[in-house]
């Protein structure tokens, strides 16, 4: 079992940046890759950026150029830094852990509200 915790969500003006962190514990060593997905009210969740082991990330065409994800050295914590960010970007966020076996984990979701 995976256990992930999120924070540094909140409320920012259109065009501010923030930064997100998850933290992983538990069997992390058995996680294969992290991310970020949102899921804005009325929609489904949606990939925003994920980074496996080896170190390559994926972004979704919405925010690439803007978003940054990150993994920390000991591979159990990863952040999403975010610029430029629009009203488009609302949504909760959550954290995901994909292990080996393709089994999903999520951290709760923080909110991340763009104001315009």
């Amino acid at each position: 079992q995976v256990q992930l915790v999120e924070s540094g969500g909140g409320l920012v003006q259109a065009g501010g940046s923030l930064r997100l962190s998850c933290a992983a514990s538990g069997s992390i060593f058995s996680i294969a890759a992290m991310g970020w997905y949102r899921q804005a009210p009325g929609k489904q969740r949606e990939l925003v950026a994920t980074v496996a082991n080896s170190g390559s990330t994926n972004y979704a065409d919405s925010v690439k150029g803007r978003f940054t994800i990150s993994r920390a050295n000991a591979k159990n914590s990863v952040y999403l830094q975010m610029i430029s960010l629009k009203p488009e970007d609302t949504a909760v966020y959550y954290c995901n852990a994909a292990d080996w076996l393709k089994q999903d984990y999520w951290g709760q979701g923080t909110q991340v509200t763009v104001s315009s």
